[in-house]
This record gives structure tokens, sequence and C-alpha cells, in this order.
């Protein structure tokens, strides 16, 4: 009997004429769409700008990706500078390899020079992005699906991944599909921290470390599921350890963070508040004060004018000196019609 499984796509490349069209690739870009609406939302939710996010985003996204590189790389040497292999393939980030640790670590130098060019403090920031990131790793993850990477331990579960690659030393089978399990961890991950977030209003970098932690946590098994070749010290793969550390010094952060700065940042980002809009609500307010002073001042003319002048029962204008009681009441006047003058009693 067949076993299920999930299949792997024959090739990870798709070409529209001659342009060829990458799935890892567009599982970045997507990733990092995403990553950009949703911190977008949350900065404004904070009292932010709109578009402030994507414009560090400008910074932060090319570093990170440097970043990325350089660390697997740097850790997986033996794949680009060993005896029969070309270092000119450590430029070609389209075929898979980027580590998140320094993904994460130079990203986060190209988002303290965004936020210092914008006077905007960068733990703040990294709140606002937190959830987001975790979405970024979950879509990203897929493209090591279209390579046919980053699997685990042989298996027949009905969810294990089909390799049929047999380049780079790997053996056609069924696996432990990983890289779905740390995509589903990661959104696991962003729903922890908008929970949180929520619940304990996290500020002053606190979401952001919140994010580390649990990604560390589940990095740590999926790590030590996966049999590609890696660097082992004192029995555990390099990742491994790097994740406990990573993890601990979050911790760590969370701690030391609440009792020196409890709640969340007032002002996110300076001058946030003013704006056209503001600015015409407080013009439209100073005109309307205006026009009640000027009905007020109107009033209280009609008012003076009205107690300095007296009118006779007639409605004609008189002074304010009493009559001349020994001449009796006087009689008012007859109106136009009736064609005659009042008579003294």
């Amino acid at each position: 009997m067949e076993l299920a499984y999930i299949p792997s796509p024959s090739s990870g490349v798709l070409y529209l004429g001659p342009v060829p069209l990458r799935g890892y690739a567009f599982c970045i870009i997507i990733g990092v769409f995403v990553a950009v609406w949703l911190g977008n939302k949350r900065w404004i939710a904070r009292g932010g700008r709109a578009g402030t996010v994507a414009d560090i985003a400008v910074w932060a996204v090319p570093f990170g990706l440097v970043g990325g590189r350089l660390y697997h790389v740097i850790t997986d040497y033996q794949l680009y500078f060993s005896e029969g292999r070309d270092w000119v393939d450590a430029f070609k980030i389209w075929e898979g390899g980027l580590g998140i640790w320094g993904a994460i670590a130079l990203g986060a130098l190209g988002a303290w020079i965004g936020c210092r060019r914008r006077g905007i403090p960068l733990p703040a920031y990294a709140d606002a992005i937190a959830p987001g990131i975790a979405i970024a790793q979950a879509i990203g993850r897929w493209g090591n699906w279209f390579n046919q990477e980053l699997y685990g331990r042989a298996t027949d579960l009905p969810w294990a991944v089909e390799i049929t690659s047999s380049a780079d030393g790997r053996m056609p089978g069924t696996y432990h599909p990983t890289f779905l399990y740390e995509s589903l961890w990661c959104i696991g991950v962003a729903l922890l921290v908008i929970w949180a977030d929520r619940r304990f209003t996290l500020g002053h970098g606190r979401a952001f470390a919140l994010y580390v932690a649990g990604y560390c946590a589940g990095r740590f098994w999926i790590e030590y599921m996966r049999v590609d070749e890696a660097h082992h010290i004192l029995g555990l793969r390099l990742n491994n350890w790097t994740a406990v550390l990573v993890f601990l010094l979050a911790v760590l952060y969370i701690v030391l963070s609440a009792r020196k700065r409890p709640g969340r940042e007032a002002v996110v980002e300076p001058g946030a508040g003013d704006g056209p809009a503001a600015d015409a609500g407080q013009t439209d307010g100073d005109a309307a004060g205006k026009d009640a002073s000027a009905e007020d001042a109107t009033t209280e003319d009609a008012t003076d004018t009205d107690d300095a002048t007296d009118t006779d029962d007639a409605g004609k204008p008189g002074t304010s000196e009493k009559p001349d009681e020994s001449e009796g009441p006087a009689e008012p006047e007859e109106s136009k019609d009736g064609a005659g003058s009042a008579k003294k009693a």
C-alpha cells in the first residue's frame, strides 16, 4: 500500500519566457510584504504615522538579507569553500540558505539606522513589527519546500514530505517536514505575541523579546529533528546552542525591562499627532471661538444700548426723567388711523 505524503515540486523554478521565477524568492518577498503590512497596522494603533514602518523597512530588509546570508555562509562554509565547491555560489541567495540569527541581528542594525533618522525609539518599532516577522518566517519556510531542503528524519507519517532530489547528498524518500513544523510554530508565536501584547500592554521591546523567546523554544526541538549536515558542539547542532543562548537573553531582557521600565511608551513617533487634519481642526475651533466672541460682543452692545435708552409707552425714544405728576397720567397717542392727537384729562 502506498503511503500518504506531501509531494515536493519537481522544480523550484518556473520560467516566464526567459525570466526565471523562483519559489524561494517569492516566499521571501511575500513574507516581507505581510510583515510590513501588519507592522504598519500595529504602528498606527500605537500612535505612529502610516508609512513609517515601510520607510524603516527599506533599511532593515536589505541589512537582514545580507546578515542572514552571511550567517549561513560562515556556519556552512564547507558548502562553498571546500574542495570541489565554487565560492561564487555563496552569492546565489535564490538557491536557499538564510540564517535567521544573522538576519535578525543585522536587520536590527538596519532598523536602528532607520529609526535614528526618524527620531523613533527602536524598541517601540520592534514591538510593532514582531508578529509580522514571525508570520514572514512562516511564509518564508515554504521556500525550503520548493528547494527540497530543511527536512528531518525519515518517517512514514501521513504528513511526511517526499524528497525526490539526490543533489548535494540528498537521499530520496519520505521525511519529517521540519519546514512545515517551523512554519506552523511561527504562526503560533505570532498569535501569542499579539495576545500577550493586548493582555499585558507590552512595551519597550518586550513584545519583540517574547517573539524571540517563543521562536527559540520551537527552533530548539525542530532543529534537533533535522538530518542535514551541520556543525555539532557537545552532541548538539550549532543552531541548538544558539537557540538556547538567545532564548535565555530574551527572557532576561523581559524580566529586567519590566522592572526598570514598566508599561508602554506614551509617544512612539514625535509629532505623529500633528498634521494637516489636526491643524484644520484647530483652525475651525479658533474660527468658531471668534464667531462666538463676536456674537457675545454684539449681544452685550445691544443690551447696553437698551439700558441706556428709555422708551415711552408709544415706543419713541425719550429721556430717563420721570414725567411731571402734576399733569396727570399721559394718554397714549392715537394711531395714525385715529386721525387725532392725544387729549389731556
